[in-house]
């Protein structure tokens, strides 16, 4: 008796970090115990998954989405679900608690180059274990994981895995999914800790140049601002090295970089968006993700997926929220066309 083959794994499925973000465009970022006026405040989204799957759906992926985390049972909590409703992301594995409000972070932008300064509420996300993830009731092709670093129950060790995140990955990997990972910025020694058990367990590493640096333990800009294209590809290396099965991606405001398990490099310009159009930064790395991730789940060249994410990226740019600047994946191309590219990326060319 012949067996049924298993349906084809389609849409991307992403847990962890639900933020709402308080975002005020300041003339300047006093110093401590001076003022800073606000000349205007926007509430938008944060966190991995948030971001991520909300920006899929303004690319017009066409794919099912679904979030995994958890949010407080308070005005931030519902207006979250009601943003996913509205935008039809699956919220089976998205719970809320009484135990802790929702996650919400100040986002402090200068008006003058869209430099952010944050003032962050872990709240729900740090009891978020994962555990109501059913990955066996996911028809997901991708499961999306970030951040690590910000996610307190998900950092805590296993002892089986290294990390409680590692653990959930290795069930993802486990039930037929591709995971990614993100990291976020923070300037301390976890890593090694926290990071690397869960890249085991990870076939797509997505972070930016400080984050790939700090994991893999290359200093990829140096003390002038100059990114070292060959500590960027010496990281890279080492972090397939540390058990990423498929591709490893690093993003940085010139462009960005890929590398895969069979030893291909690709490089990748930003667009050169004029700074007046740049009304903030925020939301950018998570863009430039949701516009690879897309091409990931496509199957196209690889080419092709970094230019979906320095476009994406560059539509973000547009408005000082993480999401409300994206646009459908042909207007962000149209972005690059109407732009151009910064130079040609190589590691020649810094």
């Amino acid at each position: 008796m012949k067996t049924k083959p298993k349906p084809a794994r389609k849409g991307v499925l992403a847990g962890g970090n639900w933020i709402i973000d308080q975002v005020k465009v300041v003339d300047t970022f006093p110093q401590r115990e001076a003022l800073a006026n606000i000349r205007s405040q926007h509430e938008g989204t944060g966190g991995a998954p948030f971001n991520v799957l909300l920006d899929l759906a303004a690319l017009g992926a066409g794919i099912p989405l679904a979030g995994a985390g958890l949010v407080g049972r308070d005005a931030h909590g519902q207006s979250i679900l009601d943003l996913c409703k509205r935008h039809k992301i699956d919220t089976r594995f998205l719970k809320t608690t009484a135990a802790a409000p929702t996650s919400y972070t100040d986002v402090m932008t200068e008006e003058k180059d869209g430099r952010r300064t944050f003032f962050h509420l872990r709240g729900a996300n740090a009891l978020w274990k994962g555990e109501d993830i059913d990955f066996a009731k996911s028809k997901a092709k991708i499961f999306h994981l970030g951040y690590l670093l910000l996610l307190d129950a998900m950092d805590a060790p296993d002892s089986k895995h290294g990390t409680k995140a590692a653990r959930l990955l290795a069930a993802a990997q486990a039930a037929g999914l591709k995971t990614s990972v993100d990291v976020v910025s923070e300037d301390s020694d976890r890593f090694a800790s926290v990071v690397v058990p869960a890249l085991k367990h990870t076939d797509y590493c997505i972070l930016n140049e400080f984050e790939a640096g700090k994991t893999a333990g290359f200093k990829i800009r140096q003390d002038d601002g100059k990114l070292d294209t060959v500590s960027l590809r010496h990281a890279a290396g080492a972090l397939l090295q540390q058990g990423v099965s498929e591709l490893i991606v690093i993003h940085f405001p010139e462009g960005a970089f890929a590398r895969t398990r069979k030893g291909e490099d690709v490089w990748q310009s930003s667009v050169k968006v004029p700074a007046k159009h740049v009304l903030g930064t925020a939301g950018a790395g998570d863009a430039f993700c949701a516009g690879v991730l897309l091409g990931l789940h496509e199957d196209w060249e690889l080419k092709r997926c970094l230019e979906a994410g320095v476009c994406a990226a560059a539509a973000s740019l547009s408005d000082p929220t993480c999401t409300n600047g994206m646009k459908p994946l042909n207007a962000c191309l149209a972005l690059g066309k109407k732009y151009g590219y910064q130079k040609s990326l190589n590691q020649d060319d810094f």
